[in-house]
């Protein structure tokens, strides 16, 4: 177990490293070309987050903290590239069909899950380590074979960010293939709104 976790510990460090030059170094992000996503009005909430909003209300009313995007600071960014790596590492991928024997249930994963607990934990665990509510947002995706996709987008100043449980990086979300189609309010949890996904690079998979 010790060697597990000092191995862990240097992956994570790792990690941390090569994704925070990314922004540039520094106690806060430089500024690049990424931008924030362009969302447009209200929208259906996914039938698997409606359920799981008559289970769990506390975790879908509305934000009462400022729906204004952060300074994305370095330690917020350790903490992104942290949970994100174990979340993505401790949790097993299983479809709702094969663990619950549903197309669609969401809730927070134990050994198993799928894309959307994945989500759902990450938005707990940084929520717990004092990010908004505002800024942890479930974003559901295309993905470029046209299935289904859930992700968490984390709003900053700087850049919507994806944490995905495909892959282990944190990328500005218009830095992915996948194509955004609806995401939670920053101003309610339990409510949805549309993505204007007009990138060039998603095209096809429209």
């Amino acid at each position: 177990m010790r060697t597990i976790g000092i191995r862990w510990g240097i992956i994570s460090a790792v990690s941390f490293l090569a994704a925070f030059s990314y922004l540039g170094g520094g106690d806060t992000a430089s500024a690049d070309t990424a931008k924030h996503m362009d969302v447009t009005g209200r929208t259906s909430q996914p039938i698997g987050h409606y359920f799981y909003c008559l289970d769990n209300p506390d975790d879908c009313k509305s934000n009462n903290s400022s729906p204004i995007a952060p300074v994305l600071k370095r330690t917020m960014w350790k903490q992104m590239v942290d949970i994100n790596n174990v979340a993505n590492s401790t949790v097993e991928p299983l479809t709702d069909l094969e663990q619950y024997n549903q197309e669609e249930y969401w809730t927070l994963p134990g050994k198993f899950g799928d894309c959307e607990d994945y989500v759902l934990l990450k938005r707990k665990l940084l929520m717990e380590k004092g990010f908004s509510a505002s800024s942890l947002l479930i974003t559901v995706v295309k993905l470029p074979d046209g299935n289904g996709h859930a992700v968490l987008t984390v709003r900053t100043a700087k850049a919507d960010y994806v944490l995905d449980s495909l892959n282990e990086k944190i990328l500005p979300w218009n830095k992915t293939e996948y194509l955004y189609l609806k995401r939670q309010s920053t101003l309610h949890a339990g409510q949805w709104i549309d993505i204007r996904d007009s990138r060039d690079m998603v095209s096809a998979i429209k």
